[in-house]
């Protein structure tokens, strides 16, 4: 499931991009629903009826009926950000798992053994 809430801005490059869909070719279609996807996260069958091509129209529709909202542009900004901090916060806590169960290795702590071992007890296999 994508988003429901859009900035007026996203809403015009969106209605755009439906526009260019309805009469795009088939590999140019997928293009665009792509695009949707990956950079407003706007899936077409979030919205749509089975079967039925969505266009411009039927998202103006869905603005009108209240199922996609409209808000300010900082309000949206800050919305990204709090899903990319979450985003990223879940992909930490999914690495910190595979660590402790053993089924990843702590690159990171890995690196900083190397690093350290190196430099501080065999200086002489940096050429110093």
């Amino acid at each position: 499931m994508g988003r429901k809430k859009f900035s007026e801005r996203e809403i015009n490059i969106i209605r755009k991009l439906l526009s260019s869909k309805m009469t795009a070719k088939r590999g140019q279609q997928k293009m665009i629903r792509h695009t949707l996807r990956t950079v407003f996260e706007f899936n077409i069958s979030d919205f749509n009826i089975q079967g039925q091509a969505f266009g411009p129209l039927d998202l103006d529709e869905c603005v009108r009926r209240g199922r996609i909202h409209i808000l300010d542009e900082a309000t949206i900004e800050a919305m990204k950000q709090r899903h990319a901090e979450k985003k990223q916060h879940d992909e930490a806590l999914r690495q910190a798992e595979a660590v402790a169960n053993g089924e990843a290795v702590d690159w990171q702590e890995v690196l900083k053994q190397w690093n350290e071992y190196y430099s501080t007890e065999n200086p002489e296999l940096l050429g110093e």
